[in-house]
């Protein structure tokens, strides 16, 4: 049994709807001439393969997760990109490019996973004076988060902020911010927790002799009815910045 397998098999593949805030994005970026982007934390290459598609030019990503990328070079073959869509295996601990060798370097909802203060620090060394970091990451929408959900995203994501101390970060560390924008309030309930309800609730009836499963489960159950009752406070933003030694 690996019931996370089958909680978010689907689901975690980007759909268009999502995909169309990493092209609004990419937009907000000035005209480059097939840009060599590096997608760290690419995950199983949804991203990836959109910004190939958006520049035009040479994408790595890369991502400590076998499993995704398995899913991501299976894709490039499909899709005939092998010419200039790259697969690594690699945390962004340890990169192994060629430092200043991007103009783009893209974070989608990967970051936290090294802290984002550490992580745009250790990104901006890829970066090509003048290049830009994009990086989107879940934020307090509003002030003042009650302390249930406050405690419980703090437990997932121990560095998530509001999004002015984000801002604050970036300028901090060398960037200009060119531009930023939160995904609209219903976003996540609609592309994410609602489908991920739905299948808890058939898991639930599937596994109900199953306790290790149901344990899981109910855990997955709570995770959904905070999003529900505290929607308003939680979201996800994008951030498009330029590395500032122009």
């Amino acid at each position: 049994m690996n019931i996370h397998k089958e909680l978010y098999k689907g689901i975690d593949r980007a759909s268009p709807e999502r995909l169309s805030f990493t092209r609004r994005a990419f937009g907000s970026l000035p005209g480059l001439d097939r840009p060599r982007i590096l997608d760290a934390g690419c995950g199983n290459g949804d991203v990836t393969i959109e910004l190939a598609r958006l520049g035009g030019g040479e994408v790595f990503g890369i991502d400590i997760d076998g499993e995704s990328l398995r899913k991501f070079e299976k894709r490039i073959i499909d899709e005939r990109l092998g010419a200039r869509v790259h697969a690594v295996h690699g945390s962004m601990l340890e990169i192994s490019f060629i430092p200043e060798s991007f103009d783009i370097v893209w974070a989608e909802a990967s970051i936290h996973s090294i802290g984002f203060d550490r992580g745009i620090e250790i990104l901006r060394d890829f970066i090509r004076p003048g290049g830009f970091l994009v990086v989107h990451e879940m934020a307090w929408i509003r002030p003042d988060p009650p302390a249930e959900i406050l405690d419980h995203w703090k437990g997932r994501i121990p560095g998530i902020r509001g999004i002015d101390e984000y801002i604050e970060g970036i300028v901090t560390h060398g960037y200009r911010l060119i531009s930023h924008f939160a995904l609209p309030d219903d976003f996540w309930g609609r592309d994410y927790y609602d489908p991920l309800e739905r299948r808890i609730e058939h898991l639930l009836e599937k596994y109900s002799d199953n306790a290790e499963a149901l344990a899981i489960l109910d855990r997955e159950r709570y995770d959904v009815d905070l999003y529900n009752k505290y929607s308003r406070w939680i979201g996800s933003v994008f951030f498009v910045m330029q590395r500032g030694d122009t």
